[in-house]
């Protein structure tokens, strides 16, 4: 039975549901009750770090009321027991504990909803070929998330500072119906992510956890659907694709975002990539066979041909134009700016960045003094040889990084259509495409998917708090890309804390117990 704790007024509303074959593609034929069922739960024991922790598992839940996928249009949500019983956790209770909403989206596959039994492992640069394989619980009735795991079970980890967590599941990019047809091509997974939010805010009265307080995480393509939550609050871009699968009539803003590694920013992300290493010709490509909780890596070292270093160098010379486009301006109220030939202010600022992460490792006692690209006088980092950085950090993608040339980067499979495996989302590589009968993506679901078109402008509204990180050795996506997502949010006045993780590869939720202190001051301040 449930104890006492917040009581609102609960608004059910009404749904209008638009049927459009070509985007629902043969969805549920019954409407399904957004009302949350306070009933159907498990009692589930964990074991955190040597402390025990009784948490109620609602699982399986479905967030949509006329879903295409109820497998992946679920939700987990994962309470304390201690919010049933009046009791309170590192100083939250029913009343005001955050809602932590991990997504475990990866590489924009289908991706369920997270688990205590499982855990998403972290997406690693490897030299050789691996399998990630599936964590299984331990014998007995208490799940032990503390022992022999590269990293600890993030949601386990949250449940114990005393979060709520709600892990929504998504429809990803090669899911097809029993017809053939895509089913989960963009905007799905962000539309998803949306709807599950606005689940947790209809039934907001019926459930401990603050709606109000809504953090997402996610990292890799889940990181950048985290910024792209973050960025849509509201946006009425994504309303039609929510009406039809009958989403809750209630808000999708959310509090604040936590984004790992997010490759964001598409358009423009192999201008970047070539900004930043159209000097590295050698390379080492990993190619993924699968991106699930068995993840078959293999590498692939070569040099860049000459046509290649023509692409990279063309894809070079877009992005100074670009990037001054923005108008960004650092702390200081200075223009962050490149030249012609991709030097000024904005190279200074990633070398910057650079740097203070050097700083920090040395500061808690790492020997940087194997790495001749840094100078180092009296514990200081007084200056990076950026250059000799880069071709120490390698190329790990062959021009153009995203929008490829022949349509194999899992990205052109994302802006796929229902009956198109893949298209561009560039007009260089539509330009330039090696097939001519390949097809561009619709503009409008383009934009959709990056959130720079939302940030500075009225369509949405922007969460107020970002936490981004990627790390120094991340040769996934530039580090242009993070550096311009949280400018632009700083200079559109949002709290942003970023920082380049040192000697991190591309993956996430590394350093849980700073992001939870993240969490706790922006939530704390909420309350006063």
């Amino acid at each position: 039975m449930m104890k006492k704790f917040k009581i609102k007024p609960l608004i059910l509303g009404i749904f209008s549901i638009a049927f459009s074959s070509a985007t629902l593609l043969h969805a549920e034929t019954q409407l399904i009750s957004l009302k949350f069922d306070q009933k159907n739960f498990t009692v589930k024991t964990i074991n955190v770090n040597g402390s025990t922790l009784k948490v109620y598992a609602y699982e399986g839940i479905t967030y949509v009321a006329n879903p295409v996928d109820k497998k992946y249009q679920s939700i987990n949500i994962y309470i304390p027991e201690a919010y049933f019983e009046g009791q309170s956790i590192n100083g939250y209770n029913a009343q005001n504990a955050p809602i932590f909403l991990p997504n475990q989206v990866g590489g924009y596959m289908p991706a369920e909803p997270g688990t205590l039994e499982g855990r998403r492992p972290p997406i690693m640069q490897k030299n050789n070929a691996a399998e990630m394989p599936k964590a299984n619980p331990p014998e007995g009735n208490a799940l032990d998330l503390s022992k022999n795991q590269q990293r600890p079970n993030t949601i386990a980890s949250a449940l114990a500072h005393g979060y709520v967590v709600a892990s929504p599941g998504a429809r990803g990019r090669t899911l097809q119906n029993t017809q053939g047809q895509y089913i989960g091509k963009a905007p799905a997974a962000i539309v998803d992510l949306k709807a599950a939010v606005r689940y947790l805010k209809l039934n907001d009265s019926m459930m401990p956890g603050d709606a109000n307080k809504i953090i997402s995480n996610g990292t890799s393509a889940g990181g950048a659907l985290s910024a792209l939550l973050g960025a849509t609050g509201d946006a009425k871009d994504y309303e039609p694709y929510l009406k039809q699968l009958g989403a809750a009539r209630t808000s999708d803003t959310i509090f604040a975002t936590s984004a790992y590694a997010a490759i964001t920013n598409l358009e423009h992300a192999d201008a970047a990539y070539e900004w930043q290493l159209a000097d590295v010709h050698q390379y080492k490509k990993i190619d993924i066979s699968m991106l699930d909780y068995k993840i078959q890596r293999k590498e692939q070292a070569g040099t860049l041909t000459v046509d290649q270093i023509q692409v990279s160098q063309d894809l070079q010379q877009q992005f100074p134009v670009y990037l001054n486009t923005l108008r960004l301006k650092d702390k200081q109220g200075q223009s962050l700016q490149l030249d012609a030939n991709g030097e000024g202010s904005f190279k200074d600022y990633i070398k910057s960045l650079l740097i203070q992460s050097a700083q920090t490792a040395l500061d808690q006692g790492g020997d940087l003094s194997s790495l001749k690209w840094l100078k180092i006088e009296n514990k200081k980092i007084v200056d990076i040889d950026y250059d000799a950085y880069l071709q120490y950090l390698g190329r790990q993608k062959l021009p153009p990084a995203f929008d490829a040339l022949d349509l194999s980067s899992g990205e052109n499979d994302e802006f796929g259509t229902a009956s198109i495996p893949a298209q561009h989302f560039t007009a260089y590589s539509m330009n330039h495409r090696t097939q001519t009968n390949r097809t561009m993506a619709d503009p409008k679901i383009i934009a959709m998917m990056n959130p720079m078109h939302y940030i500075a402008s009225h369509q949405a509204s922007t969460a107020k708090h970002w936490r981004i990180r990627q790390g120094t050795l991340d040769k996934d996506t530039s580090f242009a890309i993070p550096a311009i997502l949280v400018t632009t949010l700083a200079n559109q006045g949002n709290s942003v804390d970023f920082s380049l993780a040192w000697n991190q590869p591309h993956g996430g939720d590394y350093d849980l117990n700073e992001l939870f202190k993240w969490i706790d001051q922006i939530a704390h301040q909420s309350m006063k």
